[in-house]
């Protein structure tokens, strides 16, 4: 494996780095005080900035309006858009539009792609991905009551989702729902583009998350389905789909995932230092000075780069082989880079002490928005659950466990 890196890429990875820390640092603290709205001007002349440098859509193929990059280079870009809460939103790469984007790319028809994924790729319209549901654990995905039933031309859509993320302001919905409840367990549920003005569909609230309910594309939404009625057209690939195209969607996304907690870790590391080096707890003697700080600074970095180098072998595999093949190595920096972010995080915070839990700089926003890392996408639990049973199967002990 060789992570070596073109010059241009160097140069691309140099380039946006200093555009964010000009650009969008400034806009964060009124995004901490006052919302995603309240910054969403500054943002979309941001956005045209972007288009301007050829950044757009870094993980977009070429013929579609992107920039092409393999899921390698951009995990790298990733990471240095990770370092501010609004780096992915600014080049049209953020979860969940991304996953969506993708999705829409392998199995949406001709006329789903000009109705839905052309708008997205252009950044004129946003989009949700509606799984999740309050009444069964997230860890058994197979597991759902959310329905679509054929109706003559027609599916009627009746469930309940929440952590719908980016739901207020979307114009549709990618909705996973059980169309054959008799079916093989993993072919019951399909994914149905719904538009989120279809009668029926109904926000409830966005879920608030440690005392905080976010807004637009920074909110977690809580939906009802209520008799909600799409034409069958808005079937998104095969019936009974649903789970091989979810699982599809999750493995370069938790590459996607894995590269922006790095650059939250790489912010967060960097923040810590250079507040280290500056904080007096004496006169003329630094926080850095002292043994615990120095402790923590060594231990992160160490732990960064041990992430980081799992997550760009996890990519090479992917680019190389493909997901299926990849499984162990996604599981295995799903898991381990959460912890990893939250470790470094957790330090930074001690180390600005009641400034760290203020939101005069983004730490607290990366904990409270990023304690979920080792949740989403399958809980730290089951991936390690996952990850052991294939090793032991090749020393030849079959390990059984409950659930799905």
């Amino acid at each position: 494996m060789d992570f070596a890196i073109t010059d241009q890429l160097r140069n691309l990875l140099n380039d946006i780095r200093s555009f964010l820390e000009a650009e969008a640092f400034p806009l964060e603290r009124a995004f901490l005080h006052e919302g995603f709205g309240a910054v969403l001007p500054g943002l979309e002349r941001l956005r045209a900035r972007v288009k301007e440098r050829g950044w757009w859509l870094p993980q977009v193929p070429k013929a579609e309006g992107g920039v092409g990059l393999s899921l390698l280079e951009h995990g790298l870009v990733s990471a240095e858009l990770g370092r501010t809460p609004l780096g992915h939103y600014l080049f049209n790469c953020q979860a969940p539009d991304s996953g969506n984007m993708e999705v829409l790319l392998l199995h949406g028809t001709p006329a789903q792609k000009d109705r839905f994924l052309k708008p997205l790729l252009a950044g004129r319209i946003r989009s949700c991905f509606s799984m999740t549901e309050p009444e069964h654990p997230g860890s058994n995905p197979v597991w759902m009551s959310t329905t679509a039933v054929r109706d003559g031309d027609h599916y009627v859509i009746n469930g309940h989702k929440w952590f719908t993320s980016s739901a207020e302001g979307a114009t549709f919905a990618v909705v996973m729902a059980v169309t054959d409840p008799n079916g093989p367990l993993h072919q019951r549920a399909s994914m149905l583009l719904v538009p989120c003005d279809t009668p029926g569909f109904k926000i409830v609230c966005n879920t608030s998350i440690m005392g905080h309910r976010g807004e637009g594309w920074s909110g977690h939404a809580e939906i009802r389905y209520e008799n909600c009625r799409v034409p069958k057209e808005n079937l998104l690939g095969q019936e009974g789909a649903g789970f091989a195209i979810a699982q599809e969607r999750l493995g370069p996304g938790r590459i996607h995932h894995c590269m922006r907690w790095i650059g939250i870790c790489e912010r967060s590391f960097d923040l810590m230092c250079a507040y280290a080096a500056r904080r007096e707890v004496a006169p003329g003697q630094t926080l850095g000075t002292r043994q615990f700080v120095q402790g923590w600074i060594a231990e992160s970095r160490a732990e960064i780069d041990a992430a980081r180098l799992l997550v760009l072998r996890a990519a090479w595999m992917i680019d190389q082989f493909g997901a299926k093949e990849a499984r162990n190595e996604i599981s295995l920096i799903k898991f381990y880079v959460a912890n990893v972010l939250q470790r470094v995080v957790d330090r930074a915070i001690q180390t600005h002490g009641g400034l760290g839990v203020t939101d005069e700089i983004p730490l607290s926003f990366f904990w409270r928005a990023e304690r979920s890392a080792r949740i989403y996408d399958g809980p730290d639990e089951v991936h390690k659950l996952v990850v052991a049973k294939r090793i032991l199967r090749k020393y030849g002990v079959e390990v059984h466990t409950g659930g799905a």
